[in-house]
């Protein structure tokens, strides 16, 4: 697995640079957020420290998210604040972890976060069917009982990570990294009301579920995924 650590601590990476050699994992290393940006679509992994000599860590993973809805962020911090935390996942990380952490825990959070990604998301075939709706991933098309639905994009890209998720929730924060590239106040808003819509579109309003302070889910288990 091919992995970029960014980190300004050359004390940090060194101890973390053989470590992670040693489980397997290929790394490459930049002390500062230049040239991130440029090697998004090289890596599978980024583990991403937040205090950075020349960008807020923050801002650096929203513009990551915006360039890739591919690539796993994990946030490796020092800040350890509930707060800090939320900032991070909101920005569209799929995990964080507080300095100072056991790296065997480090590893097995990479490949987590990786397993989440290759069962999701974009590179979705085939489709599903549920409660005579069904979603045509290669097509990008939706029916209702035989009857296309129009959809906008993001309609449907909302749809489809909610689908995708074969039944279990899918968190607000992954929808909004996927979807829109960034979690804000404005995006948020605009989840809530594209949820609403499609609600009404497809004539289901049960079928999908909010589950308060997570995400969405499905009511039901689709059929004939893949």
């Amino acid at each position: 697995m091919r992995v970029l650590l960014v980190e300004d601590d050359d004390r940090v990476a060194e101890a973390l640079i053989p470590a992670l050699t040693r489980r397997g994992l290929a790394v490459r290393r930049l002390a500062s957020g230049a040239g991130v940006l440029d090697l998004v679509g090289e890596v599978e992994v980024i583990l991403l420290d937040l205090g950075l000599p020349d960008v807020d860590g923050i801002v650096l993973c929203r513009q990551i998210r915006a360039a890739s809805g591919e690539v796993a962020v994990i946030v490796v911090s020092a800040r350890g604040e509930v707060d800090d935390r939320i900032l991070g996942l909101r920005a569209g990380a799929d995990d964080y972890l507080v300095k100072p952490y056991d790296v065997d825990e480090l590893v097995a959070r990479v490949h987590a976060v990786r397993r989440r990604r290759a069962d999701r998301g974009p590179g979705m075939t085939g489709s599903a069917e549920l409660a005579g709706v069904r979603v045509d991933f290669d097509r990008h098309e939706v029916t209702v009982d035989g009857e296309p639905v129009s959809l906008s994009r993001k309609e449907f890209q909302v749809f489809a990570q909610i689908v995708g998720a074969r039944g279990a929730v899918c968190e607000r924060e992954q929808i909004l990294a996927e979807v829109w590239g960034r979690a804000g106040a404005a995006e948020n808003r605009s989840l809530d009301v594209h949820v609403a819509t499609l609600r009404t579109k497809l004539g289901r309003p049960s079928l999908i579920e909010t589950v308060r302070g997570v995400g969405y889910r499905l009511s039901g288990q689709p059929g004939g995924l893949g």
